[in-house]
């Protein structure tokens, strides 16, 4: 039988967590509300939400830190859901790690949305099971984990899904566009400040040089090439 999604809300206005909690109530997801990052952790200890929407700003710390200290205890999907819109602020959020980035104020449907997406995204990692290798980068799906050489990569599960997308379409020119679509989905085809800074947070991972990349190439204009020397 099917478990609910459960998700983490952190988010120290009251009228906000309510509205998102019924909301996704109503929706068959399950809710857990922590109103600060001391509550989050301590959860976090016990509980293993399958996504987290997270406000950047709690009473006893900014929210980037919190991403930031989730990202070392567990990979899941995180939503941050601010009224913090400037475009500065969106990128250190998805540097520190989260996925997904909602400004308030936000429609239900809206925000509903982007949680499926998130969702399906990465249940789309887990149901694939496969190896994918191109060069000295080994990815197993199903075991979410990534091997470059001899030594495990930690990547978020948006990093994980872009150097899947890459990977398996590797030596190819992808528009930027369509990388969007294809990794974050319909209606994300604009968000090029995510995949700039999702690709830097990639190349800081896998490149020995990330000023001269070896594997992911800029296509001036255009997108991005994965520059695979063995069969992906």
């Amino acid at each position: 039988m099917k478990h609910p999604t459960l998700v983490l809300i952190i988010e120290d206005d009251n009228a906000i967590s309510r509205l998102l909690a019924l909301s996704l109530q109503q929706n068959k997801f399950k809710t857990l509300v922590a109103k600060d990052r001391h509550t989050a952790l301590r959860e976090l200890q016990t509980r293993s939400p399958d996504l987290i929407l997270l406000d950047l700003g709690l009473p006893d710390g900014d929210g980037k830190e919190l991403i930031k200290t989730i990202r070392t205890m567990l990979s899941v999907p995180i939503i941050v859901v601010s009224a913090r819109n400037d475009e500065k602020e969106i990128i250190a959020s998805l540097d520190a790690g989260a996925d997904d980035y909602v400004t308030k104020p936000f429609s239900t449907d809206e925000l509903l949305a982007r949680v499926r997406s998130t969702q399906r995204r990465f249940l789309g990692l887990q149901k694939s099971g496969n190896i994918i290798t191109c060069s000295d980068i080994v990815i197993d799906v199903e075991q979410f984990s990534v091997i470059k050489g001899n030594q495990p990569l930690k990547l978020t599960p948006t990093e994980f899904n872009l150097l899947k997308y890459f990977m398996l379409h590797s030596n190819e020119v992808l528009p930027h566009m369509k990388i969007l679509k294809e990794v974050w989905g319909v209606g994300y085809q604009h968000e090029m400040q995510y995949l700039r800074t999702y690709v830097n947070a990639l190349r800081k991972k896998i490149e020995s040089d990330t000023t001269s990349p070896e594997y992911i190439q800029t296509e001036l204009g255009i997108g991005y090439r994965f520059v695979c020397t063995s069969p992906a």
